[in-house]
């Protein structure tokens, strides 16, 4: 499991320092591809398999689903880490999070999330958290 959130700076290359804890979990290599809310998804080889095997099973009928896989799939790269703990992280992905200068990484359970500084302030207002608590017991999720 992912938990935590770390701060770090991607450098003028695109490259970005995991964190010792992620990286221990994570292994030397890994996938990395869009997320939504403009940030981007990391996750270990081994889930990535079993994500990969869910969308293996999704009906391609509905163009929601091919639109989704696309976005997914199609900006993945798998990353090695350096002997200095750092990936690089693909232009195309580092333009689509907005990514410069400083960053935030955030263990979300079963993926780690990389986003812009500014952009996860922004996504990070709990202003609505009563309401949203209130959502997931609807769902059967209660703390």
């Amino acid at each position: 499991m992912f938990m935590g959130e770390y701060s770090h700076n991607v450098d003028a290359k695109g490259r970005l320092i995991v964190p010792a804890k992620f990286r221990e979990q994570l292994g030397d290599q890994f996938v990395v591809t869009k997320g939504v809310d403009g940030c981007l998804y990391v996750y270990s080889q081994e889930e990535w398999k079993r994500i990969e095997e869910k969308f293996r099973e999704v009906n391609l009928t509905t163009k929601d689903a091919r639109k989704f896989m696309r976005f997914f799939f199609a900006g993945a790269a798998m990353c090695e880490v350096d002997k200095q703990g750092r990936i690089l992280i693909p232009s195309v992905l580092r333009e689509f999070a907005g990514l410069e200068k400083d960053v935030v990484l955030v263990g979300v359970l079963t993926k780690i999330e990389i986003w812009d500084k500014d952009r996860y302030a922004d996504a990070s207002s709990y202003d609505d958290m009563d309401e949203i608590v209130e959502h997931m017991a609807e769902l059967g999720l209660s703390i």
